[in-house]
């Protein structure tokens, strides 16, 4: 893992649309034993837990009240309105595992990258795409969770999402697991090869044209 010179962990800003397939490889890469100290950063949010999630683990689940109090004290870093539900980084727990040397992956959307960018600058920047939007919203319909209405939204806000991959320091495309798996790992493995990766990934980026063009 990377690190910066006073030994203090690598942020590592994480974006993709709904559907790409980010939780899978997150979950991946932090049972690989290539990658040691880095963990998910712990979000809070106003929605309901979901089945089998853990308060504090998965997210800190907070009211609204709580969650406006929240921002008016400026305690997050970042926070944004996601479906309907809020959801924010705590500014001093992240922080606090930074000081402690541990490498902190932050889940974040396109604005909240942005803002994260501005005002730690030094973060470490991927966003995962799917092969195709035709790939996209079959994993989407494969679910079984959501109303075709609102798979049709998460693909209009997925487009939207997507148009601003090429804000990022790399580009993750998920076709094979596999392969978007090992690209993952250079990444956080911080090694020369990782950059040369990134870059090669980067030539990629012409694929985003044909996903837009299939609107």
């Amino acid at each position: 893992m990377s690190s910066e010179s006073n030994n203090r962990g690598t942020l590592y800003i994480i974006s993709a649309p709904s559907g790409a397939g980010k939780s899978s490889l997150l979950r991946a890469l932090l049972e690989s034993d290539r990658i040691h100290k880095v963990e998910l950063s712990v979000s809070h949010t106003t929605r309901a837990p979901r089945p089998g999630e853990v308060d504090g683990q998965d997210y800190h689940f907070v009211d609204m009240t709580r969650f406006e109090a929240m921002v008016a004290a400026d305690e997050f870093l970042e926070y944004a309105r996601v479906f309907d539900n809020y959801y924010g980084t705590s500014r001093a727990a992240l922080a606090a595992r930074l000081d402690q040397g541990i490498g902190v992956i932050l889940e974040i959307d396109w604005q909240g990258a942005r803002r994260v960018r501005e005002l730690l600058p030094g973060a470490v920047s991927i966003f995962i795409l799917p092969p195709s939007l035709d790939a996209l919203a079959a994993r989407l319909t494969a679910r079984g969770q959501d109303a075709a209405e609102v798979i049709a939204r998460r693909m209009r806000d997925a487009v939207s999402e997507m148009s601003h991959f090429d804000e990022y320091d790399y580009l993750v495309i998920n076709d094979d697991f596999q392969q978007a798996l090992d690209d993952l790992v250079l990444i956080f493995e911080g090694a020369g090869q990782a950059l040369a990766r990134g870059q090669q990934l980067r030539a990629h980026a012409g694929l985003l044209d044909g996903l837009l063009a299939k609107r």
